[in-house]
């Protein structure tokens, strides 16, 4: 039996294959944006946001409005932060992140979500051994995405960015999302396991002392195990498949 008795999902790339979307999302979002956005030097609009590289190490894990300002200031821009209120737009960070929000939320509507193949057979299995299960996530699309997959059914519990809002939970890579599903889940972060595909991720679960850290690198590529190794993750899977195996692999602390 596994000393492990839980573990928490990231959910948009590693349960559903909605990464690219958000990136292809955040990339309208921002270049469309450029032209309008003048860095403090004068050399002309920032260069454009490149949806593998900037994706992966300025906005995936993150809320949208840390997404945003992470963005920004690699790109040294400067924008109000603005309101909740803000309309979609360029002008503040709000507006910008309800900008990426609107066009999410469109490419939804028109192409669904799909679930990763080696989803249902992990959870499945990781029920039958008496591991409970839970999804975070930052966005708040994430509760309705996976009702309607039907992977709610599959899971003991579920903290996405609705609930970040009503507790006020600070984002990854604060680890606040995942210490709330190990608590939903009554299981020790000791006796808890992470599973990441963002960086900030598995730093969140590195500094909530999760008992094992799991990086996935479902694109595959030596350099983005090793990106995630250096921020924290124990262990590296190409898929979910490997994941029981690994619990129950005694050389992880």
């Amino acid at each position: 039996m596994s000393d492990t008795g839980a573990v928490v999902f990231d959910t948009d790339g590693v349960l559903l294959a909605t990464a690219v979307r958000h990136a292809a999302a955040w990339k309208t979002t921002f270049d469309d944006c450029l032209t309008q956005w003048q860095p403090p030097t004068g050399d002309g609009p920032p260069r454009p946001f490149d949806a593998v590289h900037d994706y992966r190490d300025l906005v995936d894990g993150r809320s949208r409005l840390d997404g945003v300002r992470a963005f920004l200031s690699s790109r040294h821009i400067d924008l109000p932060s603005g309101t909740p209120q803000d309309q979609p737009g360029c002008t503040t960070v709000h507006a910008v992140a309800a900008r990426k929000e609107r066009i999410f939320s469109e490419a939804l509507m028109t192409h669904g979500v799909d679930v990763f193949e080696d989803v249902r057979p992990t959870l499945r299995r990781l029920r039958a051994m008496n591991v409970r299960s839970a999804a975070v996530s930052a966005s708040r699309h994430a509760r309705l995405l996976l009702e309607a997959t039907g992977l709610d059914a599959l899971l003991d519990a579920v903290v996405d960015g609705q609930d970040a809002a009503a507790l006020a939970l600070p984002g990854k890579p604060d680890p606040a999302l995942f210490l709330a599903a190990a608590a939903r889940l009554e299981t020790a972060p000791a006796r808890a396991a992470v599973v990441e595909d963002a960086l900030v991720g598995v730093e969140a679960g590195r500094g909530g002392r999760f008992r094992l850290v799991v990086g996935l690198n479902r694109d595959g590529g030596p350099s983005a195990d090793q990106a995630l190794l250096a921020h924290g993750a124990d262990l590296v899977l190409p898929g979910l498949a490997g994941l029981p195996a690994a619990l129950d692999d005694g050389r992880h602390p």
